[in-house]
């Protein structure tokens, strides 16, 4: 039976080093033995384990509910992998509804034919929306509400080319530091600082005004605690979620 040290697991799967070593502190991915070289080595279940790990992180479970998950009495591997299967095909659903809607609407901006209003919000879902925004006025208090209203009244102000442009920046600076997370920089390091520069004036523009220090690093909790954008920044690199608010954070003190 194969096994595979941790950085063979690492290249096979995609997932860094350090998350597997992560992943071991936490007892959610335990290696199949230490040999005497004290290497870690991984064989089939192991191997199992970590790719239903992965299906969880991809539908955005977090991680101190993944081990209750896998470990709960009855349940073996094939439900588990059906119910992946059901998510995914929701998910794949919904996707292929969204980039309906983007190539419809890019059509129409370039002047190829009209589109009916009722077609520009399929795919989206207004019970996800809703329960996003309650979770933040839950946590938050009414003020935010008026928050977000206001956002929403600035970005359709920009009108459909400043939008383009704003959510090009948004997706530009979210692949610099996604390219500093892959290249195993710590969040504090200094290289990382011009990126999170970029990504706080990005933030700024979209709320349409000036934050401070502290409510930058309160967005990195955000990012952690929101199963919204949790599931979406872990959708770029296991961990990477918890390394840009640590990140946010870096930058912030650095700020003052």
């Amino acid at each position: 039976m194969a096994t595979y040290t941790v950085k063979q697991l690492a290249r096979l799967s995609g997932v860094s080093v350090r998350t597997l070593h992560h992943y071991d502190e936490i007892g959610l991915l335990k290696p199949a033995f230490t040999g005497e070289n004290r290497y870690r080595y991984y064989g089939r279940e192991e191997l199992l384990r970590l790719q239903d790990i992965l299906f969880h992180r991809e539908l955005g479970v977090p991680l101190q509910e993944i081990a209750l998950l896998l470990d709960a009495a009855g349940r073996d591997r094939l439900t588990i992998l059906r119910e992946h299967r059901a998510r995914l095909a929701h998910r794949v659903e919904r996707s292929r509804q969204l980039l309906h809607t983007i190539d419809r609407t890019i059509a129409e901006l370039n002047g190829e034919g009209a589109m009916d209003d009722n077609e520009r919000f399929k795919g989206f879902s207004p019970e996800q929306q809703a329960e996003h925004e309650e979770w933040l006025v839950d946590r938050l208090g009414e003020a935010a509400r008026n928050e977000i209203r206001h956002s929403r009244e600035r970005f359709d102000a920009l009108g459909p080319d400043g939008q383009r442009e704003a959510l090009a920046e948004g997706g530009a600076v979210e692949d610099e530091l996604v390219a500093h997370f892959r290249a195993g920089r710590a969040p504090e390091e200094d290289a990382v600082d011009p990126s999170l520069a970029r990504h706080w004036a990005w933030i700024q523009r979209m709320w349409g005004r000036e934050g401070t220090p502290l409510a930058y690093a309160a967005l990195g909790n955000l990012y952690v605690s929101h199963p919204g954008f949790l599931e979406r920044f872990e959708a770029r690199g296991p961990g990477f979620a918890q390394w840009l608010a640590d990140a946010m954070k870096a930058h912030a003190a650095r700020l003052g």
